[in-house]
């Protein structure tokens, strides 16, 4: 690969790690070398930019070739968007336009009902004849009335942030350590980290004897090597018929995990449905999705699918019953795979057979006998055979275990369970530990999200109402013992002779919840954060952003920038594109029509003082696709802050700063949300939790507020990294010390390393 292009992609990846990448080897890196100009002036850039720069990364820099700070500075520019048009509807925003729906009643008598004749007014460019005594058009950088934008700027304010993020180096040798720690996560990966390491796999190719951790991980790198022409290499990674299926349905719809044609065909109908009737176009999106979903493949395609299936090690009967619960899918697979003609071919016994047993239906499923058991469409009731197989898959019991423990009696669940405990990845036991406090409360509300995304509440179980209160928290207590039990064990196991028995755990870290069971599908480009992380405000102002449109052609494009702010006496108001001015809050102006190539940007202030005023407890940030279909997958939404006064202009209503951004995210091309909380600022305790709650929804209005609380009660109550590795200092007797070079060095455990995918997933086990 091209030297430059593969340095391009290695510094986006590093970006998202606080770090720079630079090819060069730690051990020959000096300061010796003196600060030349070029270097000098670089650094000031990144100072004004909102970054300074530790010590092993200045040595790499005096080093470097100056083409190759202009590579980086590229990269920065590029995650923080600062050459893209940040230019808003209205002028100086911070004022109110004063505009109201009497203004948009008269402009629409105006234009359409014949009322222009008897009016005085501005024609713009748009077309739209805009009356005098309505919108003060001087005010706008477009038009008011169809939120088409006139003017764009390449102008953004830099050096206003009070709080600079530190840069570290990473080398090549960082780099693929990086990779492999992905490679070898237990814990599935979030969208951040599944780009970073697509970007690797390409950059550096796949390391030789990797265990990769997860089967979901496994797709990259089968699809690496099958665009290179090397599918038989690829044959090891496909242990099941579902790693096979899962493949090929993400080389179909690009998800990674198995949605069925008719849950996509029906959501894209929801996507695509309208407020208004006469707009609607959701049958017409579900005829394209399913014209779209239509399976065609080469011969190429053909034989590979059916060398990997004939390669399969495990037996006929074994492999059906995994293909069970995907039998439709798999009829029109191996229809279109042409599987049933290579299964007659010399060499293909092992695909005969499985597809004879298949299309026979003589199998065992092991759903069918446990449904038996638990007498379902029949009233015969063997609890104890039930258990018996539950034992069998410990994965299935670990996600079921509730449930089960309501059904068959708690006592008698929990000691099936310890029984198996050591088969269950901590992870799953993590994630049952952090549900036990809402599953068994009767007056929560749970929330689930299901594979296209949109988050949905679920009453309590009913069965809850044969426990007391005091019962009910005992269950709690129950599941929370086993998950401590199980860590402790594991601690304990570890040999920790060669340490000084001494640990740093960074302050942050318990402000960051273990990453189980929440996965982010967007993508971070400059820096990373886990869901559930807390950042503190520093001054009293929060400014909303959202940028969208870059590289598509002028065309009506209508994504929103909103937020619901919910307040202490249980009323809430929204502020957005029906709402422009709050106390508290202030919104930049709709623009419904992107300009081409270049995009467009919303903004929205937040005033804390204001709001604590009015007796707001929290404020959530939500950006919505008001136009067909879901987020523009080339949205950018974040916020920014700072103990200074950030500025917005008065000529162009741009308000960006980069040195201001505290968090910024990008939606992925995958992305299948109407609508998007990706924020809830705590008046209060002047912080925010970045969280991604999806839902569909053309406007803020429709967010459920019950479930965006369940949320975040969910999150609060989960174990924070740094709550992990006190039971781990406890288990092990280890001594806690309050500066980092105090503790061993592999007890050493800082904000950077908890983005490690393998670090924590090894932690966890």
């Amino acid at each position: 690969m091209e030297t430059i292009l593969r340095n391009k992609m290695l510094l986006a990846v590093a970006l998202r790690y606080n770090a720079v990448f630079v090819d060069s080897d730690r051990k020959t890196l000096t300061n010796s070398h003196q600060i030349s100009k070029e270097v000098a002036a670089f650094l000031l850039d990144l100072s004004e930019k909102g970054f300074v720069v530790e010590e092993d990364l200045l040595g790499a820099l005096k080093a470097a070739p100056v083409s190759y700070l202009g590579l980086i500075s590229d990269a920065i520019n590029t995650a923080l968007g600062i050459k893209l048009n940040w230019t808003p509807l209205v002028k100086g925003w911070d004022t109110p336009t004063g505009e109201s729906f009497i203004d948009h009643c008269i402009t629409f008598y105006a234009n359409y009902l014949g009322g222009k004749e008897l009016m005085r007014g501005t024609t713009l460019q748009c077309g739209h004849f805009i009356p005098d005594g309505t919108f003060p058009i001087e005010r706008y950088n477009g038009c008011p009335f169809c939120g088409t934008p006139f003017k764009t700027s390449g102008f953004v304010y830099t050096g206003q942030g009070s709080k600079k993020k530190s840069l570290r180096l990473m080398t090549l040798s960082d780099m693929e350590k990086l990779e492999q720690s992905l490679l070898e996560s237990t814990v599935p990966l979030d969208g951040t980290q599944a780009e970073s390491l697509k970007t690797m796999i390409v950059a550096l190719g796949i390391p030789e004897g990797v265990e990769i951790g997860m089967k979901e991980t496994r797709m990259y790198v089968v699809d690496a090597l099958v665009q290179a022409g090397n599918e038989d290499a690829a044959t090891p990674f496909l242990t099941s018929p579902n790693d096979i299926l899962r493949y090929l349905w993400y080389k179909k719809t690009k998800k990674i995990q198995i949605i069925e044609p008719k849950v996509l065909v029906k959501h894209a109908g929801k996507l695509n449905s309208h407020m208004w009737p006469s707009l609607d176009k959701s049958q017409e999106a579900e005829a394209v999705m399913k014209q779209n979903l239509k399976l065609k493949y080469n011969r190429q395609t053909c034989r590979m699918v059916a060398n990997w299936l004939n390669a399969l090690e495990m037996e006929a009967d074994e492999a059906c019953e995994i293909m069970h619960p995907k039998r439709g899918m798999w009829v029109r697979m191996i229809r279109e795979l042409r599987l049933g003609e290579y299964s007659r071919k010399p060499g293909y016994d092992r695909l005969a057979k499985l597809l004879d047993a298949f299309y026979k239906d003589d199998y065992p499923v092991w759903k069918g006998q446990l449904d038996k058991a638990l007498g379902i469409n029949c009233g015969c009731v063997d609890y104890i055979k039930a258990l018996a197989l539950l034992k069998q898959r410990p994965g299935t019991f670990a996600r079921s275990l509730f449930s089960v423990m309501l059904r068959m009696g708690p006592k008698q669940a929990i000691q099936a369970f310890r029984e198996i405990l050591d088969k269950v990845p901590p992870r799953l036991v993590l994630s049952l530990a952090n549900a036990a406090d809402l599953y068994f409360d009767t007056d929560a509300t749970r929330i689930a999200r299901p594979l296209t995304g949109s988050t949905k509440t679920i009453p309590y179980n009913k069965r809850l109402d044969n426990f007391t209160p005091e019962q009910r928290d005992e269950l709690k207590r129950s599941v929370w013992t086993l998950y401590k039990d199980a860590m402790t064990k594991r601690f304990k196991a570890e040999d920790l002779s060669s340490t000084s028995g001494r640990i740093f755990i960074d302050k942050a870290l318990y402000d960051i919840p273990v990453s189980v069971g929440d996965r982010s599908s967007s993508i971070q480009d400059a820096s990373a954060a886990l869901q559930g992380t807390r950042f503190q405000v520093e001054g009293d102002a929060v400014r909303l952003f959202m940028q969208w449109g870059v590289g598509l052609k002028a065309q009506h494009l209508d994504m929103d920038l909103s937020v619901a702010i919910c307040y202490k006496d249980g009323h809430r108001e929204d502020c957005g594109y029906f709402n422009l001015a709050l106390p508290g809050a202030k919104h930049s102006g709709d623009i419904r029509n992107i300009p081409d190539q270049v995009g467009t940007a919303e903004y929205i202030e937040l005033t804390i003082p204001e709001l604590q005023e009015t007796g707001a407890k929290y404020v959530a940030f939500s950006c919505n696709a008001y136009s067909h279909g879901a987020i523009s997958p080339n949205l950018m939404v974040g916020w920014m802050n700072s103990a200074f006064p950030m500025a917005i202009s008065n000529e162009t209503g741009v308000a960006y700063d980069p040195s201001t951004v505290q968090h910024i995210v990008r939606i992925s091309e995958g992305n299948l949300d109407k609508g998007l909380v990706f924020g809830v600022l705590d008046v209060d305790k002047r912080e925010i939790v970045w969280l991604e709650m999806p839902y569909t929804a053309q406007v803020v209005g429709k967010l459920d507020t019950a479930a965006l609380d369940t949320l975040l009660r969910r999150l609060s109550g989960k174990l924070s990294v740094g709550e992990l590795l006190q039971l781990k200092a406890e288990a092990q007797n280890l001594t806690i010390v309050e500066k980092q070079d105090e503790a061993d060095p592999t007890l050493r455990f800082t904000y950077n390393w908890a983005l490690d995918a393998a670090a924590v997933s090894k932690l966890l086990g």
